[in-house]
């Protein structure tokens, strides 16, 4: 058990700066369970900054995001860098998004480090244990806000009182969306490495890029874009415990490119299989491109490369739409 990592409570204090900063276009309720509802794009505006700390909170605080500019292949974007010096629970125990949550006819994924204290998914069973808390935090991924019966569920699940739990929530075809989507870049590649056989608790750090999808006019246009930003325009750089062979091993494995439904925008892979999302090759989760160091040789192995002709097929339909420069007659 790691007793110095508390996710959730760092989870909350992303919440709190979340909910104390103007200009966040976030807007907390309170459930009469006395559960906090944390609305981050369903009725509210949310926007980017708020993106950042909603990425922030389903890491746990234990890992950081910022926005950069990604610039590719004549494509130039806003882009999400995500760093984190404990990637097995940033990304792992709190990020992954495992939790289906039902109730009422409500469906949303659920993320964050509430996850770890409900402990009810297989993977729980192959990390190291997390210290019990006393306060829970969920991310949401859906279209509406909770209502009660998901406070008792959650609350029940992670062995908190109801008053001790958050639960923020966004859908896909939003500014946070967009966001905490790619923002899952070195969590998608955990996760591959995890699918694969691997020890992610020998991943030391993580570090990673990718782009931010424009905002989709629907939810199912918003999951192949932001899925793309990541698959095909995704890098992260690992440090990782673990033998030179290996990792040249994991450095061919590990990119999207090496998966059967690698080549294709999304949601055409999507639409193939009849939008049953358990028929797509699991292997194509994964950045786009990798760097794993070895933490005791030195040494760094590469695979993979950005695929900037898909993500503007995905992203533009194939080509940007040209206005008019303010210089050129009308």
């Amino acid at each position: 058990m790691d007793r110095g990592l508390k996710p959730n409570a760092g989870a909350l204090g992303a919440v709190r700066k979340l909910m104390r900063r103007s200009g966040m276009g976030v807007r907390a309720s309170r459930l009469l369970a006395g559960t906090t509802v944390v609305d981050c794009g369903v009725e509210s505006a949310g926007g980017y900054q708020a993106g950042l700390l909603f990425a922030e909170a389903c890491m746990g605080g234990l890992g950081r995001a910022s926005l950069i500019p990604w610039q590719e292949g004549g494509l130039f974007l806003p882009g999400v860098q995500v760093v984190t010096d404990q990637p097995w629970a940033a990304c792992m125990a709190a990020q992954y998004a495992g939790w289906a949550i039902k109730a009422e006819k409500f469906f949303a994924m659920g993320s964050g480090p509430a996850r770890a204290l409900a402990g009810s998914e297989k993977l729980f069973s192959q990390l190291p244990a997390l210290a019990p808390e006393q306060v829970a935090v969920l991310s949401l991924e859906g279209r509406r806000l909770p209502p009660e019966a998901v406070a008792w569920q959650v609350a029940g699940r992670c062995g908190v009182d109801p008053q001790n739990l958050t639960l923020l929530v966004a859908p896909t075809a939003c500014a946070v969306g967009s966001v905490q989507v790619s923002a899952r870049v070195v969590e998608t590649a955990l996760h591959k490495l995890h699918e694969l056989g691997f020890d992610v608790t020998a991943v030391r750090t993580g570090w990673g890029t990718a782009p931010l999808a424009p905002v989709a006019a629907d939810d199912l246009t918003a999951m192949g874009r932001t899925n793309d930003c990541i698959l095909y325009g995704g890098r992260v750089v690992l440090s990782v415990d673990a033998p030179d062979t290996e990792l040249a091993r994991l450095a061919e494995q590990l990119p999207s490119a090496t998966s059967r439904d690698y080549g294709r925008p999304f949601l055409e892979v999507f639409r193939r299989y009849d939008c049953d999302f358990y028929q797509i090759d699991p292997h194509l989760f994964s950045p786009a491109e990798v760097w794993l160091t070895s933490v005791s040789s030195g040494r760094t192995f590469h695979g993979g490369r950005v695929n900037p002709s898909i993500l503007q097929q995905s992203l533009f339909g194939g080509e940007m739409l040209e206005g008019s420069h303010p210089d050129q007659p009308r």
